[in-house]
């Protein structure tokens, strides 16, 4: 198994100055104190060329928010995974909770960004995860089993290795709420027995399962130490120099 993947989704939040600054703080105590964690940032679109070489420095990864699954074309307003490796992109995230929900993409949609990622060299970060209805309604399962496999029906068993998944149930993002030790040791005990039966055992279980979902610096520990988990996708808690260390600081014993 690779080493614990820490991601930070910045979301819409923060232009080139205020990117800059947070990434400084982030790489200069990194340099200090070097981590065994594989740490990544996802800045907004108008950050990531800016963070490029500060960020290499400090052996961070540069991760995007999205992408288009077309090359090119007459897409207004869209960015192609092409241009996202042009950057030094590492690797994007695709299919988060507020892509779906709020911009209502589709599973198809999502298939053919991780094809389009894969393709130009950069790992995906397949998001799943139920609602708070889904959840209560025990659908948790099947929802997840739905996004797993329309999103990786298409990607070859020698391109696994090169997908991350991501659980992060939606009732759970931005709302204080967290899901309990138990019910994410369920959940991806759930995921790695699809990842197995889709591909094989080896292939599957080499595939990091990140978890995502109010990650902060007081729950962090707990969830470093669930076995099943291998890396965590951070969002509000990662805007706070401080706060993401200590996060990443967590995963460094795993």
């Amino acid at each position: 198994m690779n080493p614990p993947l820490v991601v930070g989704n910045w979301k819409m939040n923060g232009g080139q100055k205020a990117s800059l600054e947070l990434v400084r703080k982030i790489s200069n105590q990194l340099r200090k104190h070097p981590t065994p964690a594989q740490v990544a940032l996802a800045p907004p679109f108008t950050a990531l060329s800016a963070l490029k070489k500060i960020a290499e420095k400090a052996r961070i990864d540069l991760a995007a928010q999205n992408c288009d699954w077309h090359d090119s074309g007459a897409f207004t307003g869209e960015i192609s995974s092409a241009m996202l490796q042009e950057i030094g992109c590492d690797l994007v995230i695709i299919g988060h909770s507020e892509r779906r929900h709020i911009f209502c993409e589709s599973d198809d949609a999502i298939a053919q960004k991780i094809a389009a990622v894969i393709r130009h060299g950069m790992r995906p970060i397949l998001c799943v995860g139920e609602t708070i209805d889904e959840r209560k309604g025990d659908q948790t399962s099947a929802v997840i089993m739905r996004q797993l496999d329309s999103a990786l029906k298409g990607i070859a068993e020698d391109a696994i290795d090169k997908v991350e998944i991501a659980y992060e149930p939606v009732w759970a993002i931005g709302t204080g709420l967290n899901a309990t030790a138990e019910q994410i040791r369920e959940t991806h005990a759930q995921i790695r027995k699809f990842l197995i039966s889709r591909f094989d055992k080896t292939k599957g279980e080499h595939v990091r399962i990140l978890y995502g979902g109010s990650v902060k610096p007081d729950n962090a520990e707990t969830i470093a130490r669930i076995e099943s988990v291998n890396g965590v996708l951070v969002g509000g808690a990662s805007l706070m120099a401080d706060s993401f260390l200590e996060i990443i600081r967590a995963f460094s014993v795993k």
